[in-house]
């Protein structure tokens, strides 16, 4: 593994030793799932780790990663892994008898075997997966904004007690949010790359939502991949924030309002993916019998790494990293679980 794809922060020194962290992240994880229950009304279940191939609940993601699939032969069935639990969650909180103004929260763990492993990438991934139930008439952006900024609220207020319980860390975030539309963003800075974009951008505003991922912008394409059949491309954002320590922007959210049977055809057939429609979830979708929701992701270790300001994923979750990289990262202070 070449160190081109790795940053280094120059005398990086993590401010917490091995067990501290291990502490830290116990106590990080127990108060932002309070905070964010409390913030968006939700109650925690149990969630799968594979579901059934033919039942079309996997998240497709960008269209092109692989997911690690395998057979039960006492169920007779091939499953996979989920990539995330964006439609599993919708089915849920029917059969739960969810009323509008409720959600969930669950923990994802999922293996994403196609990523290119770096400082922020790994394998292994973890999240918040979170769902609420809406009404039809909430289908909107003030719903969406809204929404952001309970989850940036209750991300604040866990930085501000980490802080607290552990005084060698610094304060990370506040609660004040930048919201810009793709479209605005690409206008913007036109000669720049996406992820350029989201880090100039942040370096600017600090904390900000790019609103309208997944279709496509004035110049053809789109501001990012987004599957289908789970967020509205009009409804949907990422939630990201400047990350001074590496010098770039981090992702801790993707969300969105989910698609409506209308919204569900059109972008079936923006992405050329109409043969989905005869997959369990989305026969039921395109029925209308599953409730309209919002709902998204939040990335457990990164939200530990930007928040225990650690230079590496691999300092806040044990996972395989390529020969060579742990030797690397050692020689700059940089400690791989």
């Amino acid at each position: 593994m070449s160190s081109s794809r790795l940053l280094f922060p120059q005398g990086y020194q993590s401010s917490l030793d091995l067990r501290t962290t291990q502490r830290a992240i116990k106590s990080l994880k127990d108060m932002f799932q309070r905070n964010l229950a409390r913030e968006l009304h939700l109650e925690r279940i149990s969630a799968p780790l594979f579901v059934s191939r033919t039942s079309g609940l996997n998240d497709n993601l960008s269209g092109v990663e692989r997911p690690v699939a395998f057979d039960v032969p006492d169920a007779g069935a091939d499953v996979e892994i989920v990539h995330s639990l964006a439609k599993w969650k919708r089915l849920a909180l029917r059969e739960y008898g969810f009323l509008p103004g409720e959600g969930l929260y669950t923990d994802m763990n999922a293996i994403r075997r196609d990523e290119e492993l770096d400082n922020i990438h790994s394998v292994y991934v973890d999240q918040w997966d979170w769902e609420k139930v809406i009404r039809e008439e909430d289908r909107t952006e003030a719903t969406l904004c809204d929404t952001v900024r309970r989850i940036v609220k209750a991300i604040a207020d866990t930085d501000t007690d980490l802080v607290r319980y552990y005084p060698t860390l610094k304060p990370m975030i506040g609660e004040e949010v930048f919201f810009i539309d793709s479209e605005e963003l690409r206008k913007a800075y036109p000669t720049l790359s996406g992820h350029e974009k989201e880090h100039k951008i942040c370096r600017e505003k600090g904390t900000v939502a790019i609103l309208r991922i997944g279709g496509k912008l004035g110049d053809g394409k789109p501001h990012d991949s987004r599957a289908p059949d789970y967020d509205d491309w009009d409804l949907n954002c990422d939630i990201l924030v400047d990350y001074p320590l590496l010098g770039r922007s981090l992702e801790l959210s993707s969300m969105g309002i989910r698609v409506s049977p209308e919204s569900l055809a059109r972008q079936l057939k923006l992405a050329g993916c109409e043969d989905r429609a005869e997959l369990a979830f989305h026969k039921e979708l395109l029925a209308g019998r599953l409730p309209y929701t919002i709902g998204g992701g939040i990335g457990q270790s990164r939200l530990c790494m930007f928040l225990l300001q650690k230079a590496h994923i691999g300092e806040v979750h044990a996972a395989v990293w390529p020969e060579g990289m742990r030797d690397e990262c050692k020689a700059h202070n940089i400690e791989l679980l």
